[in-house]
């Protein structure tokens, strides 16, 4: 692994790959299927890619719902090869995602389950906070999620970047 990760766009090419990694990462809750990612890198919302060489090892998507001046965005999806985690990705492409909705001045939601540790601290890091629970959001292992927020940035912290 000591192969260099970058980021880039995430491809209709790479659906497959994506749906492959879903139902490893997310065996019990309906994951998202090669046409999913298809309709989503389609739908010209910002799908990222991390590539180790041609291998992809992990994927991000951030939908833009709500435009300026109150901007809103929802992250859709986080996910990265097993075999590659614990190396920075994940927060490398919530960073590319956060960049884009930073731009915008976007309020950024996000739904993890309540049992995924790791992702909470992650998004809590980068300053979400925890906004409500949806019982039974996950199906069909009907676990828990925490419904999480981050406030947009202010102006001036997007003009010094």
């Amino acid at each position: 692994m000591n192969a260099t990760v970058s980021l880039g766009p995430l491809y209709r090419a790479d659906a497959v790959r994506c749906a492959e990694l879903e139902e490893i990462l997310f065996p019990g809750d309906d994951p998202w299927s090669a046409r999913a990612f298809r309709d989503a890198v389609s739908s010209g919302q910002l799908y990222l890619a991390a590539r180790a060489g041609d291998e992809l090892v992990g994927y991000a998507g951030l939908a833009v719902v709500a435009g300026p001046p109150m901007a809103e965005a929802e992250v859709h999806t986080i996910g990265v090869d097993p075999a590659w985690q614990g190396h920075g990705i994940g927060r490398a492409l919530l960073a590319g995602l956060l960049a884009a909705a930073d731009e915008l001045r976007a309020t950024v939601f996000l739904e993890v389950r309540t049992d995924n540790e790791p992702a909470r601290t992650l998004y809590e890091s980068t300053g979400f906070a925890v906004v409500g629970v949806r019982k039974r959001y996950y199906r069909p292992s009907m676990a828990d999620a925490y419904t999480m927020r981050r406030e947009r940035a202010a102006r001036q912290d997007v003009a010094d970047r």
